[in-house]
């Protein structure tokens, strides 16, 4: 399946976008731009609480494609966003408990795509990803999803935090992919569950573990001390398959 990049450059173009609904998931603006057009646009985006980024010129120049940005550029998802009332939705009708992946602060749209279709695969019900410092739904996430973003929802939240406290007062509990925590084989990780998971490097934020009910550490025989972000939640999403599938047959 061939995927197509959306990115609108022009005032008129970029507010008729936001008009028409389409999910906008970075607008970058010429700094100090306060005419009637741009404040148009800021003020549609404040309406979807879109990222909005204030760079130079010479930054806008470089991104422009048509060279007739005219200080506005946005990058439309390429997919539809879910809301995660959709994803707990998704798991009540298959008659199973809740089992997210929450992302924070995974950039790689190769990463974020390899992540969908391993969500897929271990019958996760969906992913969270944050608005800010995170990838997009992009032609390249979708190509590394190998399919899979057509049918794994992803939701995009404002705040981590505050939605990982919201799910926690409907009964999900949640661990934390952390080379401090415990082994995931200590771990009783069955029930209805959210997966987290950070960036490569600094991993998920201080204020993300902390709202987080457990760490899990993935043993760890080499030389090197970590694994990639997607290869990290594929192991440790199928250390969930398997106690689940440990829960059933006992």
């Amino acid at each position: 399946m061939r995927y197509e990049e959306m990115v609108i450059e022009g005032r008129n173009a970029v507010l008729e976008a936001f008009r028409s609904g389409k999910t906008i998931d970075k607008l970058f603006v010429l700094d100090g731009c306060q005419d009637g057009p741009i404040k148009s646009i800021l003020r549609e985006a404040r309406k979807q609480d879109t990222v909005v980024n204030y760079v130079s010129r010479e930054r806008l120049d470089q991104m422009s494609e048509s060279r007739k940005h005219q200080g506005a550029i946005a990058y439309a998802a390429a997919y539809d966003y879910a809301q995660v009332e959709d994803i707990l939705q998704r798991a009540e009708q298959k008659g199973e408990p809740p089992f997210l992946i929450l992302l924070d602060g995974i950039e790689d749209p190769h990463n974020l795509g390899a992540i969908i279709r391993t969500a897929n695969l271990a019958g996760a019900h969906g992913v969270v990803i944050p608005k800010r410092r995170a990838a997009g739904l992009t032609a390249a996430v979708a190509k590394a999803s190998a399919g899979a973003i057509n049918y794994t929802p992803v939701a995009k939240v404002t705040n981590l935090s505050a939605t990982i406290k919201e799910l926690k007062k409907k009964g999900v509990w949640f661990v934390c992919a952390d080379m401090g925590g415990d082994s995931m084989y200590e771990l009783d990780l069955k029930g209805p569950i959210g997966l987290v998971v950070g960036g490569e490097g600094e991993g998920a934020s201080r204020l993300v573990k902390e709202n987080c009910d457990f760490a899990a550490a993935i043993p760890m025989a080499g030389e090197i001390d970590s694994l990639n972000a997607s290869v990290a939640t594929g192991v440790l999403a199928y250390e969930i398959v398997r106690q689940r599938l440990g829960m059933a047959v006992h």
